[in-house]
């Protein structure tokens, strides 16, 4: 596979923390039976981020394990979703995001590394957020009428979760990830995560029925657990914990699993915060928690250092130091919302709390 090439399908693999291409290959193709326009825009972004980074000067060992692919990849499609695909206005202001978002990466990798944190999705939120409360003050960029911020509300809704709700919402956590509510997408991206590490695999599996156990030991809607809408960071940051940032071991397992429920909690706060400017929480649960917990884990030494009978294998997704590429963020230190896409802008404009 060629290198260019190479480079952006791991950028889109990193949203998952991923360097297998045949992960981001497949992530491609899951985005493409949704729709077409959803991976030009994800794969564009993933393209024009790289590139950016390579005329920028990048370290090269970011650029080859598609560190500065999957921030850009995530902030187009967001603005897909978001926007409207098919207007001119959106696919030009995700060329410029692209950009910013390559040089708030570097800014990010910098400071962050002070504390030797990884940035994560931080680059893509911050963006993200900014598009999301701006956009309504622009008509060529806005031209719905009326902007999405509104006063958050109390949960309103049955509770009760019944089997095809169940279902449905381990593949809706997945699918979630890349903006959308589609059990087949879900499916394969989950595929695609299988084929880069059957580890990481039953890690994100784990994940995704802790956040809907929380969710549903507190009450959350079913509604919100059946769309994956409670769930897609609980994802992310058990697959951070376990195996990508610290070692993979039955305790770094329970500490991932602890995060991921923390998280979960944590969606509808961030969501009530930033609902009143029209904001979404995208992934900041993810991000706020990972770096939390991640800080805290200096502290426990059991957590930071590999068993002993394991040895200090490679992190999940990661290649081993000699000669290999080194996951998302752990080079250089550098490092999700939900709508239905299937139900069109005005499903967008109707489920803000979501994100």
């Amino acid at each position: 596979m060629p290198g260019f090439c190479a480079q952006v399908l791991r950028g889109l693999g990193q949203v998952v923390f991923q360097v297998n291409p045949w992960t981001g290959a497949v992530f491609a193709v899951a985005l493409c039976m949704a729709d077409w326009r959803y991976a030009a825009y994800a794969v564009g972004g993933a393209v024009l981020g790289t590139w950016t980074a390579r005329r920028l000067g990048v370290p090269r060992d970011r650029q080859e394990a598609g560190l500065e692919g999957f921030n850009p990849a995530l902030l187009a499609l967001c603005l897909a979703v978001f926007l409207g695909p098919d207007r001119p206005a959106t696919a030009l202001l995700a060329a410029a995001g692209c950009i910013v978002v390559t040089v708030a990466t570097a800014a990010a990798v910098r400071l962050l590394s002070v504390w030797k944190l990884p940035p994560l999705t931080l680059p893509y939120c911050l963006l993200a957020v900014a598009v999301t409360v701006a956009a309504p003050a622009f008509r060529r960029i806005w031209p719905y009428g009326d902007g999405l911020a509104a006063l958050p509300g109390a949960a309103s809704g049955p509770i009760a979760l019944h089997p095809d709700d169940l279902a449905r919402a381990f593949l809706h956590t997945m699918s979630q990830l890349f903006f959308l509510e589609r059990w087949d997408v879900g499916a394969l991206l989950l595929a695609g995560v299988f084929l880069a590490s059957r580890t990481a695999g039953l890690i994100a599996c784990a994940g995704s029925v802790t956040g809907i156990v929380t969710a549903w030991a507190l009450g959350a809607p079913a509604e919100r657990i059946a769309d994956g809408t409670m769930g897609y960071n609980a994802v992310l940051v058990a697959l951070a914990l376990c195996g990508v940032f610290l070692p993979t071991a039955p305790a770094t397992l329970l500490y991932a699993l602890l995060g991921a429920a923390t998280a979960t909690a944590l969606t509808p706060a961030v969501a009530a915060l930033l609902a009143p400017a029209g904001g979404h929480a995208f992934t900041w649960p993810f991000v706020l928690t990972t770096l939390g917990f991640l800080a805290a884990a200096r502290s426990f030494p059991r957590l930071t250092t590999p068993h002993r009978a394991q040895g200090p294998g490679p992190a999940v997704g990661l290649r081993p130091r000699t000669g290999r590429r080194p996951c998302r963020g752990s080079s250089g230190q550098a490092g999700r919302r939900s709508v239905g896409h299937g139900r069109g802008m005005g499903a967008l404009r109707g489920r803000t709390r979501a994100r």
